[in-house]
């Protein structure tokens, strides 16, 4: 028996067995030499290596180590020129502890700083001792974002939750605050969440509203009451089926149970009431109006309604104001781009306010392009559009502006939107980062803003 194991732990140790060293590839923008998060790179056999947060991979395949090895490169924006047979990629030869450089082109306006929810943000990086400082959060993937500031706190409000323990995750809303949004310069982004959490220490939902299927939050604000305390309120709709909403409700969070509260149910489906009213969803969007009367305008990405900003006229139903926006977006050659879901914000460095939105029915995804718009007024007219990013056969849906992280002196911009194949025909999903929170960057300095304006 001693034998035998003497022999066993020989030939375990023999130096054709011995686990091997990672090779380091880094993907790099052309140019700027920027580190590209979520670039695939995929072997003749068929392995898929995903580039992390830090835009690395730890190459790591024993059968190719040494060996010239063909990558085709995609990147969702990001690509290499096709050789003489159409195939777009680049030969590496792997060695253990090598670092390799794949440098790729930007065909797009945005710049990809990378994925800010689930897990593994780091996962290439940590196999290569790298950023070793950074530990994911509780959930794996979640859908949408609504954001508010509230007691001196970002808080952050998504819809259904993948955990790591069960297929069958959050369906009440997940949620987390940051004291700040400040995204880096360049990648790695690394947002640190303060996750609400169970007993256990595992995420849980903020948003109990009665009634069978997911709740979901939207128009999350912070208003004054009379008195002037402030009040974090958001409307939360139930849905059912095939995504079917059968009840809005009026929510407050409450600060002492760290959870949203249902307040008024204004609406129920029934035979009476078969269709819901005009409800304050989307996002919410303080806004003065040439007269100095301060509103709440409700986007998505077209304001559709209105009420007073304060927490009593919230409250009421009947102060709500039904609107009906200019829904024409032009291009600078006046073509007309339709658009599914977004938002809007007032830019103080272009003095214009900005449309940010999915087109419906766009070129490489039904709903994977993403485009901006500007006007003078958040009622538009909405001209100027241009396509920032897009998405080969991939959704990348209710993308969300980040005004708390403009700047009077900056051009840049920070928009997120939620990465997945739904409503697409994909059946290869993006390792890890599909269904996920993604953060994109544009520069409104560049020459092809200044044309369009």
């Amino acid at each position: 028996m001693r034998l035998t194991l003497v022999l066993l732990a020989g030939w375990l140790l023999s130096p054709g067995l011995l686990a091997v060293e990672p090779c380091r590839i880094e993907v790099i923008e052309k140019g700027t030499q920027w580190p590209v998060p979520g670039v695939e790179l995929r072997t003749v056999h068929g392995v898929r290596l995903i580039t992390d947060n830090g835009g690395v991979i730890a190459f790591d395949l024993p059968e190719l180590m040494g060996q010239e090895t063909w990558f085709t490169v995609s990147g969702h924006g990001y690509g290499v020129k096709a050789d003489g047979f159409g195939y777009k990629g680049v030969r590496l030869r792997p060695e253990p502890g090598k670092k390799l450089t794949v440098t790729v082109d930007r065909r797009i306006l945005a710049q990809r700083l990378g994925r800010l929810t689930g897990a593994g943000l780091s996962a290439e990086s940590h196999k290569l001792g790298e950023h070793l400082d950074w530990r994911d959060g509780p959930v794996v993937g979640c859908d949408s974002i609504v954001n508010a500031r509230f007691g001196g706190k970002q808080f952050w409000f998504w819809g259904d939750t993948n955990l790591s323990n069960y297929p069958l995750g959050i369906f009440n809303v997940s949620a987390a605050t940051t004291a700040d949004f400040v995204p880096p310069a360049r990648p790695p982004l690394k947002v640190r969440f303060d996750y609400f959490l169970n007993q256990k220490g595992a995420a849980r939902g903020v948003a109990d509203v009665p009634g069978d299927g997911p709740t979901w939050v939207w128009g999350a604000a912070t208003l004054k009451d009379a008195q002037g305390q402030e009040h974090l309120v958001a409307s939360a709709v139930k849905v059912r089926g095939n995504m079917e909403a059968y009840r809005w409700d009026l929510v407050e969070w409450d600060t002492a149970a760290l959870n949203f509260k249902p307040l008024l149910t204004f609406w129920t489906k029934s035979a009476e009431q078969p269709k819901a009213p005009k409800v304050p969803d989307g996002h919410a969007l303080p806004w003065t109006d040439a007269a100095g009367k301060a509103w709440l305008l409700y986007c998505n990405p077209f304001p559709t309604l209105r009420c007073p900003a304060t927490y009593e006229a919230w409250k009421n139903p009947q102060t709500w104001e039904t609107l009906s926006p200019d829904r024409t977006i032009l291009t600078p050659e006046g073509k007309k781009v339709e658009a599914h879901g977004g938002d809007l914000a007032w830019h103080p460095w272009s003095k214009r306010w900005l449309l940010l939105f999915t087109q419906k029915g766009g070129d490489t995804s039904f709903l994977g392009e993403i485009w901006l718009a500007t006007a003078p007024s958040p009622t538009g007219p909405w001209t100027g559009a241009r396509k920032v990013a897009t998405h080969d056969n991939y959704t990348f849906y209710n993308p969300v502006l980040h005004p708390e992280a403009f700047r009077d002196d900056s051009p840049v911009i920070h928009f997120e939107g939620t990465y997945v194949t739904t409503f697409t025909n994909n059946q290869q999903p993006t390792p890890r980062w599909d269904y996920n929170q993604v953060l994109y960057q544009v520069d409104l300095a560049q020459p092809a803003f200044q044309a369009a304006k």
